[in-house]
């Protein structure tokens, strides 16, 4: 990260130094509430969907919710958060932490060289990026589940991305923006996030789930990588566990069953096919994992309420001759 950007974010703010004086977290900077929940409002001016404020050294951060989503991204140095109860996560220079709303979360005490900022993002500035990186994924369920008012969700995503230059410099873009305002500011920065996630999207071999979820992150990714072939049984014997055990935790996280999800995932990909090639149905039927053509027909009309020559017609009328 450039040097005047770092000069920036390493500077001591008032509220640091209470804390150096001896002082503990005041709370009322964030909640007006008894309970520790973090309050967007007091966070965001009025109207604004994202800002960025560095991250509170100094002290040991106290348990906490919040209603938005949370990424925080380390500059230098690192911190150590407590997620769900989980064991501790160390965060490094580079990596990034998403942290899902009604997340429950504390951070130990950040020396003076651990400098992270926080991304305080309210769910519908997504609406773009979800435009970009469609929802059949881990970062597009991740973004979704953030909608949810209750457990269940995926609560918290880890990044160890510090050697993707590409995440570095869409993140590094996408803090000077928000500490320099400038004019189409917010379409640029939805537009950045959007990059982002994409690029995110290209290293979920690098990712962890904190809350303690790894087996659903690995079907998850099983469905975006392997979806023609993907197996829930064969997938449990890899992980070495039971496949009432997998196929539970795949439902309680995201509230879908495996089936499902790799339902959706592979009419999603015949519909991509049907609009943007030349194959045949029959071709995309095999393309993305079926056999039997007459039970395809029926999922996909009941997915997007025509067959798939109809869709071809109306979304992509220049393939439609290959259909004979």
């Amino acid at each position: 990260m450039r040097e005047d950007l770092m000069q920036e974010l390493r500077r001591i703010t008032e509220e640091e130094e209470q804390l150096l004086a001896g002082g503990q977290v005041d709370r009322s900077l964030y909640t007006t509430g008894s309970a520790f929940l973090i309050d967007s409002d007091k966070l965001l001016a009025k109207g604004k969907l994202i800002t960025v404020r560095p991250h509170t050294r100094f002290a040991a951060f106290p348990l906490h919710t919040h209603n938005y989503v949370e990424i925080m991204y380390m500059c230098s140095g690192q911190t150590v958060h407590h997620v769900e109860g989980r064991p501790p996560l160390t965060l490094r220079k580079g990596e990034l932490l998403f942290l899902n709303q009604q997340a429950s979360h504390s951070v130990e005490r950040a020396g003076e060289e651990d400098v992270g900022v926080n991304f305080i993002v309210l769910p519908q500035f997504f609406d773009y990026a979800l435009n970009l990186i469609g929802t059949d994924n881990v970062l597009g369920r991740f973004v979704l589940s953030g909608l949810k008012q209750s457990g269940g969700e995926m609560s918290c995503l880890h990044f160890r991305v510090a050697e993707a230059p590409t995440v570095q410099n869409l993140v590094e873009n996408l803090v000077w923006s928000l500490v320099h305002p400038q004019p189409n500011g917010r379409r640029i920065n939805q537009a950045t996030m959007g990059l982002l996630l994409l690029q995110l999207l290209n290293y979920t071999g690098d990712l962890e789930e904190a809350s303690g979820n790894g087996a659903v992150l690995a079907a998850l990714r099983e469905i975006e990588e392997n979806y023609r072939t993907a197996d829930l049984t064969h997938l449990a014997a890899e992980l070495h566990v039971s496949l009432p055990y997998l196929s539970a935790a795949v439902h309680r996280t995201t509230g879908r069953t495996f089936k499902d999800l790799l339902l959706e995932k592979r009419l999603s990909k015949a519909a991509q096919l049907l609009r943007e090639t030349r194959l045949t149905t029959q071709d995309i039927i095999l393309a993305v994992g079926y056999e039997n053509t007459s039970y395809f027909y029926r999922v996909f009309r009941s997915r997007y309420g025509v067959t798939p020559r109809d869709y071809r017609r109306d979304r992509g009328g220049d393939f439609l001759s290959q259909e004979g």
